[in-house]
């Protein structure tokens, strides 16, 4: 029987790691942005590649961001 070799999945890299950031502040339109989808849902880490620190970040800044009415809580 052969050894079947399978394709490795290429492991996604936190890009706020890889960018030494250390606080994400919820003024940051443009970088938050970039973390929700087109509905105004906040993407999830498995599909953008943030570590799990970095993603609570994220989404507490995405929440500030909604109360204080800069980014809205859905596109319909």
């Amino acid at each position: 029987m052969a050894y079947v070799r399978r394709d490795r999945k290429t492991v996604k890299r936190c890009k706020l790691c890889r960018d030494n950031v250390e606080y994400i502040d919820y003024k940051d339109l443009r970088r938050l942005r970039e973390y929700i989808n087109e509905k105004g849902k906040i993407i999830p880490k498995r599909i953008n590649g943030n570590c799990a620190k970095h993603q609570r970040m994220v989404r507490n800044a995405i929440e500030r961001a909604r109360k204080m009415m800069l980014l809205p809580y859905t596109n319909d």
